[in-house]
């Protein structure tokens, strides 16, 4: 049963991505209001976070939502799923610009709605460059009032792993005297990073205090980040654990 309902929930994300990304690409290429696109993607995250509840019975308790900031920040938040990239369209204000792989601004649709709303495409590949890229381009999108949003392990990685947390982030914040916003979440418990299969449940997403960075170098922003957030994706993991022996 998990397995059919995950793969008519797939078929339905597949819709809402050529529907919300033709509407995008739309606003896009008619230059509406640079906050439309914005708008787009956050329905398009608010439509799928439904689906996965009604179709499969996933849902989400969110904690920390008074730490979002009224300014623009830079969000670096654990990756273990694909979840986390559609929840936090909705979950956080929708002017955003996401730093993300180039090879994602080829696919047809998906891409051209990417690029309509501002997305930091990098070449993983290309090392001092790319942090450039990620620097110049990240701080035109905090000027313009976007939270940038960053996955400082750069690749998804299980629950209970743990991966180095790339400087980019830090850096932009460094160089920007923006805050830091982390985010900690076990979307990887119900939402295998690899794997059609969505199980029932309740994912924990944690937001927490801001990050002030003025005056700190990028490495000790980078650490203080990533205790945080490690630290409480494993607080979030032991209580999972605690709570299913209990039951």
């Amino acid at each position: 049963m998990v397995a059919i309902r995950s793969l008519l929930y797939f078929i339905f994300l597949i819709l809402t991505i050529i529907v919300f990304g033709l509407l995008i690409s739309i606003a896009g290429l008619l230059r509406l209001s640079p906050r439309w696109p914005g708008i787009l993607a956050g329905a398009w995250g608010l439509t799928n976070l439904k689906l996965l509840k009604w179709i499969c019975g996933l849902d989400y308790r969110l904690q920390g939502r008074e730490n979002i900031p009224d300014r623009s920040c830079i969000v670096l938040c654990k990756h273990q799923s694909t979840w986390e990239t559609i929840a936090l369209r909705w979950l956080l204000p929708p002017y955003q610009a996401w730093v993300l792989k180039r090879e994602l601004m080829r696919i047809p649709i998906f891409g051209w709605a990417l690029a309509a709303d501002r997305a930091i495409a990098i070449d993983r590949n290309a090392g001092r460059q790319a942090v450039k890229q990620l620097i110049e381009q990240g701080i035109e999108r905090l000027k313009e009032g976007r939270n940038v949003i960053i996955f400082p392990e750069g690749t998804r990685v299980a629950p209970g792993e743990h991966k180095k947390y790339a400087i980019g982030g830090a850096l932009l914040a460094q160089k920007s005297g923006h805050p830091v916003l982390p985010i900690a979440h076990n979307a990887g418990v119900y939402w295998k990073r690899r794997g059609l299969k969505k199980y029932p449940g309740i994912i924990q997403v944690v937001i927490g205090p801001l990050i002030e960075t003025e005056g700190k170098s990028a490495a000790a922003i980078n650490r203080e980040v990533e205790t945080w957030i490690e630290s409480k994706a494993s607080e979030i993991e032991t209580g999972l654990r605690t709570k299913d022996r209990g039951s």
